[in-house]
């Protein structure tokens, strides 16, 4: 097995994400479970807060309660060390299998093979191609083209700040996600509480790039949250480096494979950030993939139909439910006081916010069920 990654080393990138229950089950059955918990925080809970006056709602508790209702628990971690571990664990079982500085520029299939092409004219041949190269996926293109993007008119904020800069009475082992008219924020703790996850997004329609490495300013972050209460300005002026990116529409699509060729996580299934769920939709991935190519003694073609029915239904349902959140988390009823009583009452009951997320955390990569294939 060879992965082919663009990046010409690994180094520190990204920001936080969250490893919900689904998600660390397959970490703790890949072995992982002492490394990642080393790096990993876990958070008590989730809360709710009102743009402008800081009121606070508790959405569920997680810690000793996601080890008691689904058996493991909720962490947030920083993308480089969830990344590390991974890479660190795949190296250990295959020494050259991570082939670094291939930037990947197409794909064509032989009666026999696929043949991948990259930057500088080089070409890697193999039996069948997983396509996990992202949002842009170039893998994606080659075989479905770019999946008819649309601008959400929303545009994205993330850093990182460390926890010393955090004002004390913020230094809370919550995930906390601020809700008001026309945007949200969300900040949780990373490395054991070393530092501070910081993401906000807010609807704007003159920023339209899809990228997650071009860097904003304080000061247009803050004018993007004029009027909010000063604990989110605290945040915004303490992250050292703002990058901001446009959120991108892509419709789920139906089909990820096509020949000796199929695709995984961001480059099938893209997602809006309002689930929490990218990084784990792709651990599922990865596990379920496995497991059918097993199942079917790697003939690719039964094993690409049952990896695609096991997993197309439920990403959709995750694409679909991330995007039901921007009215949720925007609504123009949270302008006031009295309106966002009322809403966060009726839409954050305990039975609807088990509606959303139970069926999330419970699901199990390791034994959901595999069709028979062709």
């Amino acid at each position: 097995m060879k992965v082919y990654e663009q990046a010409p080393e690994l180094k520190e990138l990204g920001a936080g994400v969250q490893i919900s229950p689904n998600g660390s089950r397959i970490l703790f059955d890949l072995g992982l479970k002492d490394e990642i918990m080393a790096l990993a925080s876990e958070p008590e809970g989730k809360e709710v807060r009102l743009w402008n006056t800081g009121r606070t709602w508790k959405l569920f508790d997680l810690g000793p309660v996601s080890m008691e209702i689904y058996g493991f628990p909720y962490l947030t971690l920083h993308r480089n060390d969830l990344h590390k571990t991974l890479a660190e664990a795949f190296i250990k079982r295959c020494p050259d299998g991570l082939v670094l500085g291939h930037a990947c520029t197409g794909v064509e299939e032989t009666a026999s093979e696929a043949v991948l092409s990259f930057e500088g004219g080089m070409t890697a041949t193999a039996d069948i191609v997983v396509g996990a190269d992202g949002v842009h996926s170039v893998i994606r293109n080659c075989l479905f083209g770019d999946g008819d993007p649309s601008f959400t008119g929303i545009v994205a904020w993330r850093g990182v700040i460390p926890w010393a800069d955090v004002a004390p009475h913020m230094q809370r082992p919550v995930g906390t996600n601020w809700i008001g008219p026309g945007g949200h924020v969300i900040h949780y703790p990373l490395r054991r509480g070393e530092l501070m996850n910081y993401v906000s997004v807010v609807e704007r329609d003159d920023w339209q790039v899809e990228s997650w490495s071009t860097q904003g300013t304080t000061e247009e972050c803050l004018a993007d949250y004029e009027g909010w209460h000063e604990d989110v300005r605290g945040l915004i002026r303490a992250v050292g480096t703002l990058n901001k990116w446009a959120l991108i529409l892509r419709p789920p699509m139906e089909q990820w494979s096509q020949g000796r060729v199929t695709l995984l996580g961001d480059a099938c299934h893209p997602t809006l950030p309002f689930l929490a769920q990218g990084a784990n939709m792709a651990i599922e991935d990865g596990l379920v993939f496995a497991r059918a190519l097993e199942a079917h003694n790697e003939d690719h073609v039964r094993a690409f139909e049952a990896y695609e029915a096991a997993r197309v239904e439920r990403t959709a349902k995750i694409v679909r439910g991330s995007e039901g959140n921007i009215a949720r988390f925007h609504n123009p009823a949270l302008a006031s006081e009295a309106g966002a009583v009322d809403y966060v009452d009726a839409e954050w009951t305990r039975e609807k916010i088990t509606e959303r997320y139970d069926w999330l955390f419970r699901y199990d990569a390791l034994t959901v069920p595999l069709s028979s294939g062709a």
